[in-house]
């Protein structure tokens, strides 16, 4: 495979990552938006408490994943149109995104892989809060949030070895309620879909951002040592060495050669070396000037000479 064939192959194929990418994007858009607006998050979140653990945490998580969209979906347009417009500049803004990207991804993996349940502990924990505060009584909002969570959820109360509000807890879960499951296992197994979703995406997200790291790196390279493939219809003007004429259309050469012809036989036919014996003849008898029937025949033999010299131009008699 030849060099053109090679870049046309890594064009085609960044045009089809960076419409993948785009969809990546708008995937880890929509569950960025559905982590903080979500009814599951926000009911955890909004908790009133003196110090909540997961707001914490919430707020980390909805920057990391606006940033990654962000630098995904602007890499993508910029090496998009850097392929299609064989810019310089613009693909290597998309190589900086995909890097910064990269860097994004790389964090969220190392975090993820560091400390797995970070997450889970701190929405266990603000439920924690929120169920002691409700059972203690001690404000009527709390009953209210935890009533709000376990409707969320679809569980009622929890059912821990270590409870120490085991006299209150059947109270709160009565009829149907107390056919739901534990709120920490319901809370639990949400959570658990959630980062398995967030996890495919992410790998795929990385797969993606190597791939258009790579193919971004190597049409750069092959813009700047001028492998272009779209390149019809665009002409650059070579400098003209010094004195030297542009070269016209035979048509012009043809029809300005006439006159050039005509005045180059014309200039022969009155260059004196070629009658230098008969002017030198004229030029002996000037001394002695004798009859005019001396002089007829060197004119005579002038003006019959001219006709066949000027052959092919406007025949010009010789004046005086």
């Amino acid at each position: 495979m030849g060099p053109w064939s090679r870049v046309r192959v890594a064009k085609c194929q960044m045009l089809v990552t960076c419409f993948f990418i785009l969809l990546l994007g708008l995937s880890v858009a929509t569950m960025v938006t559905f982590t903080y607006f979500g009814a599951h998050f926000a009911v955890i979140r909004r908790a009133s408490l003196e110090k909540n653990p997961y707001q914490a945490v919430h707020q980390w998580a909805f920057s990391a994943g606006l940033s990654l969209v962000g630098l995904l979906t602007l890499g993508a347009v910029l090496s998009a149109a850097g392929t299609v417009r064989e810019a310089q500049g613009l693909m290597a803004g998309g190589f900086l995104c995909f890097s910064l990207a990269f860097c994004t991804q790389v964090q969220l993996v190392f975090w993820r892989l560091h400390s797995p349940t970070q997450v889970e502990d701190a929405m266990l924990d603000t439920y924690d809060l929120v169920y002691e505060q409700a059972m203690k009584g001690t404000s009527h909002v709390g009953r209210q949030e935890l009533a709000a969570i376990q409707d969320t959820f679809l569980c009622c109360g929890k059912r821990s070895p270590f409870s120490r509000l085991g006299s209150t807890e059947a109270d709160l879960c009565q009829g149907q309620e107390a056919a739901r499951e534990d709120c920490l296992q319901g809370i639990r197994s949400f959570l658990r879909i959630h980062q398995q979703v967030a996890s495919s995406l992410t790998s795929i997200s990385l797969a993606l951002t190597v791939s258009a790291l790579l193919l971004s790196s190597f049409l750069w390279f092959a813009i700047r040592s001028g492998c272009s493939l779209d390149r019809k219809g665009q002409y650059t003007l070579a400098p003209r060495a010094c004195g030297r004429q542009p070269q016209e259309p035979s048509i012009f050469r043809r029809s300005q050669g006439g006159p050039a012809h005509c005045l180059r036989s014309e200039a022969d036919a009155i260059d004196p070396r070629r009658y230098s014996g008969s002017l030198r003849w004229l030029q002996d008898n000037d001394a002695a000037p004798g009859p005019l029937s001396h002089h007829l025949p060197a004119h005579r033999a002038l003006q019959g000479r001219s006709p066949g010299v000027l052959s092919g131009c406007p025949a010009r008699g010789l004046s005086g």
